[in-house]
Protein backbone atom coordinates (compact mmCIF):
# COMPACT_ATOMS: atom_id res chain seq x y z
CA UNK A 1 0.00 0.00 0.00
CA UNK A 2 1.31 3.18 -1.44
CA UNK A 3 1.51 6.33 0.98
CA UNK A 4 -0.44 9.10 -0.45
CA UNK A 5 1.29 12.42 -0.53
CA UNK A 6 -1.21 15.59 0.52
CA UNK A 7 -0.52 18.78 0.00
CA UNK A 8 0.10 21.68 2.21
CA UNK A 9 0.94 25.29 2.63
CA UNK A 10 4.41 25.78 3.17
CA UNK A 11 3.49 29.41 5.35
CA UNK A 12 2.02 26.70 7.55
CA UNK A 13 5.42 25.15 8.60
CA UNK A 14 6.40 27.96 11.14
CA UNK A 15 3.25 27.94 12.84
CA UNK A 16 3.74 23.78 13.35
CA UNK A 17 6.69 24.48 14.91
CA UNK A 18 5.60 26.47 17.16
CA UNK A 19 2.52 24.36 18.30
CA UNK A 20 4.94 21.68 18.68
CA UNK A 21 6.87 23.27 21.17
CA UNK A 22 3.95 24.16 22.89
CA UNK A 23 1.53 21.66 23.05
CA UNK A 24 -1.81 21.42 25.43
CA UNK A 25 -1.53 18.89 28.59
CA UNK A 26 -4.18 16.79 26.54
CA UNK A 27 -1.74 16.75 23.72
CA UNK A 28 1.13 15.88 25.31
CA UNK A 29 -0.38 13.16 27.30
CA UNK A 30 -1.74 11.57 23.88
CA UNK A 31 1.64 12.51 22.13
CA UNK A 32 3.74 10.17 25.09
CA UNK A 33 0.93 7.20 23.32
CA UNK A 34 1.55 7.68 19.56
CA UNK A 35 5.14 8.74 19.14
CA UNK A 36 7.68 6.07 18.94
CA UNK A 37 5.90 3.35 17.30
CA UNK A 38 3.86 2.89 20.41
CA UNK A 39 0.37 2.69 18.63
CA UNK A 40 0.67 -0.79 17.08
CA UNK A 41 4.46 0.32 15.30
CA UNK A 42 2.14 3.36 13.25
CA UNK A 43 4.30 6.69 13.11
CA UNK A 44 2.42 9.51 14.26
CA UNK A 45 3.12 13.42 13.66
CA UNK A 46 2.06 16.25 15.50
CA UNK A 47 0.80 19.71 14.34
CA UNK A 48 1.28 18.15 10.81
CA UNK A 49 0.23 20.47 8.15
CA UNK A 50 -2.05 19.82 5.54
CA UNK A 51 -3.83 21.62 2.95
CA UNK A 52 -4.52 25.00 4.82
CA UNK A 53 -4.74 23.36 7.80
CA UNK A 54 -2.64 21.76 10.75
CA UNK A 55 -3.63 18.54 12.49
CA UNK A 56 -2.86 17.94 16.05
CA UNK A 57 -1.88 14.15 15.13
CA UNK A 58 -1.60 12.38 11.63
CA UNK A 59 -0.46 8.85 10.80
CA UNK A 60 0.65 8.81 7.12
CA UNK A 61 0.17 5.19 6.95
CA UNK A 62 -3.51 5.14 7.71
CA UNK A 63 -4.06 9.04 6.23
CA UNK A 64 -5.71 9.35 9.80
CA UNK A 65 -5.93 12.64 11.39
CA UNK A 66 -6.68 12.83 15.20
CA UNK A 67 -7.69 15.90 16.62
CA UNK A 68 -8.12 16.83 20.33
CA UNK A 69 -11.00 19.52 21.00
CA UNK A 70 -10.92 22.33 24.03
CA UNK A 71 -13.71 23.99 25.45
CA UNK A 72 -12.89 26.36 22.93
CA UNK A 73 -14.37 23.81 20.35
CA UNK A 74 -17.78 23.98 21.79
CA UNK A 75 -18.56 27.46 20.41
CA UNK A 76 -20.60 27.03 17.36
CA UNK A 77 -18.83 29.50 15.38
CA UNK A 78 -15.54 27.06 16.10
CA UNK A 79 -17.63 23.93 15.39
CA UNK A 80 -18.26 25.22 12.11
CA UNK A 81 -15.18 25.72 11.17
CA UNK A 82 -13.78 22.71 12.61
CA UNK A 83 -16.62 20.87 10.30
CA UNK A 84 -15.84 23.08 7.27
CA UNK A 85 -11.83 21.99 8.31
CA UNK A 86 -12.74 18.02 8.54
CA UNK A 87 -14.77 18.35 5.15
CA UNK A 88 -12.05 19.81 3.09
CA UNK A 89 -9.78 17.50 4.26
CA UNK A 90 -11.68 14.48 3.95
CA UNK A 91 -12.19 15.36 0.62
CA UNK A 92 -8.01 14.73 0.08
CA UNK A 93 -8.74 11.19 1.81
CA UNK A 94 -7.87 11.76 5.73
CA UNK A 95 -10.34 10.22 8.33
CA UNK A 96 -10.94 11.66 11.66
CA UNK A 97 -10.92 10.84 14.61
CA UNK A 98 -11.73 13.10 17.63
CA UNK A 99 -11.76 13.08 21.29
CA UNK A 100 -12.79 15.70 23.93
CA UNK A 101 -9.86 17.39 25.72
CA UNK A 102 -10.78 15.98 29.23
CA UNK A 103 -11.33 12.85 27.86
CA UNK A 104 -7.72 12.75 26.60
CA UNK A 105 -6.93 13.71 30.52
CA UNK A 106 -8.83 12.08 32.59
CA UNK A 107 -9.27 8.13 30.56
CA UNK A 108 -6.11 7.86 28.56
CA UNK A 109 -6.46 4.26 28.56
CA UNK A 110 -9.83 4.41 26.63
CA UNK A 111 -9.12 7.07 24.04
CA UNK A 112 -6.29 4.70 23.14
CA UNK A 113 -7.86 1.65 22.81
CA UNK A 114 -10.51 3.56 20.56
CA UNK A 115 -7.55 4.50 18.28
CA UNK A 116 -6.25 0.73 18.81
CA UNK A 117 -9.81 -0.69 17.73
CA UNK A 118 -10.15 2.21 14.36
CA UNK A 119 -6.50 0.76 13.35
CA UNK A 120 -7.77 -2.38 13.52
CA UNK A 121 -10.73 -1.96 11.40
CA UNK A 122 -8.70 -0.31 9.35
CA UNK A 123 -6.68 -3.56 8.88
CA UNK A 124 -9.14 -6.08 8.24
CA UNK A 125 -10.40 -3.54 5.69
CA UNK A 126 -6.76 -2.38 3.68
CA UNK A 127 -4.57 -4.91 5.24
CA UNK A 128 -1.30 -4.35 7.21
CA UNK A 129 1.04 -2.22 5.42
CA UNK A 130 4.67 -4.64 4.87
CA UNK A 131 6.72 -2.15 6.91
CA UNK A 132 4.48 -1.92 9.86
CA UNK A 133 3.82 -5.88 9.95
CA UNK A 134 7.85 -6.24 9.86
CA UNK A 135 7.67 -4.24 12.64
CA UNK A 136 5.57 -6.16 14.64
CA UNK A 137 7.53 -9.43 13.75
CA UNK A 138 10.89 -7.65 14.91
CA UNK A 139 8.96 -7.40 18.29
CA UNK A 140 7.86 -10.86 18.70
CA UNK A 141 11.63 -12.76 17.58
Amino acid sequence: MKRKILPYNPALKELARKLRTNMTFSEVKLWDALKDGNMLEYDFDRQRPIGNYIVDFYCKDLMLAIEIDGITHSFEDVCVKDTNRQEELECLGVKFLRFNALQVVNDITNVCRAIEYWIIDFEEKHGIPDHIQKKRNKGTS
